[in-house]
């Protein structure tokens, strides 16, 4: 997946999910990762989970070969996040990779509810946790990011361009999550005399921690959740999404991708990774022929 040994990155939301798995990843390729999260080992967040914590993820980093650097952060507080890249900058000089994988909100998404159904504060959070805090980041760790050419943003989110331009689900979820997509666009415009690249990266149906204990199943027996939805059978292991970023970190070319929507199935087929399981599922391809527009076709042949 391409060497970054000297490189320095940052992704912010680690404590678990794709954030955890792109991070041990960047470490496998040499890089050290400043991980953050809201949850440690002294506190947890409102997500409410303490089965993951950052510190756990920069262990697992640096048993991956990289150096992982866990910091206890909450990026909606622009003084915690001014401190944290201060620390970078202090300690190694340089940032070459940002990913904002700044999110958990899932307890506050109310699927069917229409906008004024749904209770203002949890939409309102929803927008803080999917967006403001991924503009807090990106404003202040930037000036470090572009002082090197070569530098790049990934902003992780649900679902790419072309699949966000349907309704998602609920007013507040939709902006959310296409917010990360416009922000790698006009992002892009902003770096593009800079040397640096952003882009938007989306996985598919993702077997986080959290979605596997909602099924009742661990990565082991994950199939077993298809004899209730089939759907499932196209879902993927964190470690897919972690592969296309880190084959876009060590890309001299990745520049080419600027300002564009990505997806973990797309990447795979351009730089010719699989998930753990050697498999390509496509997730949004899946979901576009077959649940939207009704092909006969099964999730096997979508991997």
């Amino acid at each position: 997946m391409g060497d970054l040994s000297g490189k320095t990155a940052l992704v912010a939301g680690a404590t678990r999910g794709a954030g955890r798995a792109i991070a041990v990843r960047l470490g496998a390729a040499g890089a050290t990762v400043y991980v953050t999260g809201r949850t440690s080992r002294q506190q947890a967040s409102e997500v409410g989970r303490t089965t993951e914590t950052i510190e756990e993820t920069a262990e697992l980093v640096t048993a991956a070969g990289g150096e992982g650097v866990a910091v206890v952060a909450d990026h909606l507080d622009p003084e915690q996040v001014r401190a944290l890249v201060e620390r970078i900058d202090a300690e190694r000089g340089r940032l070459d990779v940002l990913v904002n994988d700044l999110w958990g909100g899932e307890h506050l998404v109310v699927f069917g509810k229409r906008m004024w159904e749904t209770e203002l504060d949890r939409g309102l959070r929803m927008l803080e946790l999917g967006v403001k805090s991924h503009i807090i980041t990106s404003w202040h760790a930037l000036p470090l990011l572009i002082r090197n050419p070569g530098g790049l943003v990934v902003e992780i989110t649900d679902g790419t361009a072309r699949t966000n331009e349907r309704f998602r689900e609920n007013f507040f979820y939709d902006l959310a999550k296409n917010g990360p997509i416009r922000m790698a666009a006009t992002l892009a415009h902003d770096l593009r005399d800079t040397g640096c690249t952003a882009v938007s990266v989306t996985p598919g149906w993702l077997r986080s921690e959290q979605m596997l204990e909602t099924f009742g199943v661990t990565e082991a027996n994950w199939r077993d959740a298809t004899a209730k939805v089939p759907g499932f059978g196209v879902s993927e292991s964190p470690l897919y999404v972690a592969r296309a970023v880190t084959a876009l970190a060590a890309d001299p070319d990745v520049h080419r991708w600027n300002g564009q929507s990505l997806s973990s199935g797309q990447l795979a087929r351009e730089y010719g990774f699989t998930d753990a399981d050697g498999s390509r599922p496509d997730a949004w391809a899946y979901i576009e022929e077959v649940e939207i527009g009704g092909a006969d076709r099964t999730p096997d042949d979508y991997r």
